[in-house]
């Protein structure tokens, strides 16, 4: 009957372990583990009598000209505004593989698109203001990992004209590759960024995704207690809102 009672006892202490180690991992997951937001798209093309017809929009305001970056349309909650940011791939104790992602809204810039080619276009973000699920990621990455307060602007700087080819009409999806020089942590490098873009009315939709080992940008993982590491690399991403400033 001792032995019984003990092997009772020693049951119960087992479960209530158990029990602990669960509720402590799903609070774990709760402040270090989330949903995160969907890689970067387009938005759906809008209705037909929102974005205009052929004599509306761009084509009254004219195609060529420079555009300027909308930092302030939309959302970041729901990702319908100009915004710029990472996602990389981390292991977190008790809780394993997460998707950590960082935006801000705080982007700036212009495009210049003489008849159908892109000849200039600058990107610059403000690094200091990334914002993630978690404010202790945050604010590690001030001093560690990319080192916002240190190297707080990222810049991308297109080194080669884009030759679109035709006028785009009204959502119309295109696909070019911008080659440019990203400096980043204080590295610049030349890069091929995947642009995919759209008129929506009388702006322009762009977004970009370019996988980077943080190696190539002399970044060193941040790991400590809770992350037991980060992935070798990690990926940029825009959404860019362009808003037309002069036309020609």
């Amino acid at each position: 009957m001792a032995l019984s009672r003990r092997t009772k006892i020693l049951g119960g202490v087992v479960a209530a372990v158990v029990a602990i180690l669960a509720v402590g991992g799903v609070l774990l997951w709760q402040v270090f583990g989330s949903n995160a937001p969907e890689v970067v798209s387009l938005s759906s093309p809008k209705a037909s009598g929102s974005v205009g017809s052929s004599a509306s929009g761009v084509a009254t305001s004219g195609f060529a000209g420079t555009w300027t970056v909308d930092g302030t349309s939309g959302s970041l909650a729901d990702g319908t505004s100009t915004f710029a940011g990472y996602r990389v791939e981390e292991q977190l104790s008790t809780i394993g593989a997460n998707v950590a992602v960082g935006r801000t809204q705080n982007v700036t810039g212009s495009m210049t698109i003489d008849g159908t080619t892109i000849t200039a276009l600058s990107i610059s973000v403000d690094m200091t203001t990334l914002r993630s699920d978690e404010d202790r990621r945050d604010e590690s990455l001030r001093s560690r990992g990319l080192e916002t307060d240190a190297f707080p602007t990222a810049t991308f700087t297109l080194t080669q004209p884009i030759d679109i080819g035709k006028r785009p009409a009204q959502a119309e999806r295109i696909e070019v590759t911008a080659v440019g020089d990203l400096t980043l942590h204080g590295v610049t490098k030349s890069v091929q960024v995947p642009i995919q873009a759209q008129v929506n009315g009388d702006e322009i939709e762009a977004v970009a995704s370019v996988d980077v080992a943080l190696a190539d940008f002399r970044i060193t993982s941040p790991t400590g207690f809770l992350v037991l590491s980060i992935a070798d690399h990690g990926t940029i991403e825009m959404h860019l809102l362009f808003q037309k400033g002069s036309s020609s």
